[in-house]
């Protein structure tokens, strides 16, 4: 990285059954492992799996904003992270899937401007190689 714009900073404590909070204080969330890992699934509370899919699918949606606009496309979008979390050898590993709705442009001109939005997405950028990333595209 060049120069940083902007550091998030947030503090867990207590891991996947405590509590996460951002430095602003904006989130202050309680923490519960899924049923389906073997824990609580405490309602009102979340985890990291879905902290990570609302990050993803948010800036997503931006890096797709920012392709379209410089494509001169007007569109309207709603992405959905997708994310699991799974065995992986001795530990676990994640994969995402990122369903893709966009409407106001063609289905290849959708497919188009997922692929460069994956291209320029912090997000992508950052799991690429690492981790299972796949896009499902929808033209409405």
């Amino acid at each position: 990285m060049e120069k940083a714009l902007y550091t998030a900073a947030a503090t867990a404590q207590g891991g996947r059954q405590g509590t996460v909070t951002s430095s602003d204080g904006t989130l202050n969330l309680d923490l519960s492992m899924p049923k389906a890992l073997g824990g609580s699934g405490k309602e009102g509370a979340t985890n990291p799996e879905q902290l990570f899919a609302a990050g993803y699918s948010a800036c997503f949606d931006s890096a797709l904003q920012l392709v379209a606009s410089q494509a001169k496309k007007k569109i309207t979008s709603a992405i959905t992270a997708n994310v699991s979390i799974g065995k992986e050898g001795e530990g676990f590993g994640l994969a995402v899937e990122l369903a893709v709705e966009v409407e106001g442009v063609s289905q290849e001109e959708a497919e188009e401007l997922v692929e460069k939005a994956h291209q320029v997405c912090p997000y992508s950028r950052a799991t690429r190689n690492n981790i299972e990333v796949k896009l499902t595209t929808t033209a409405k």
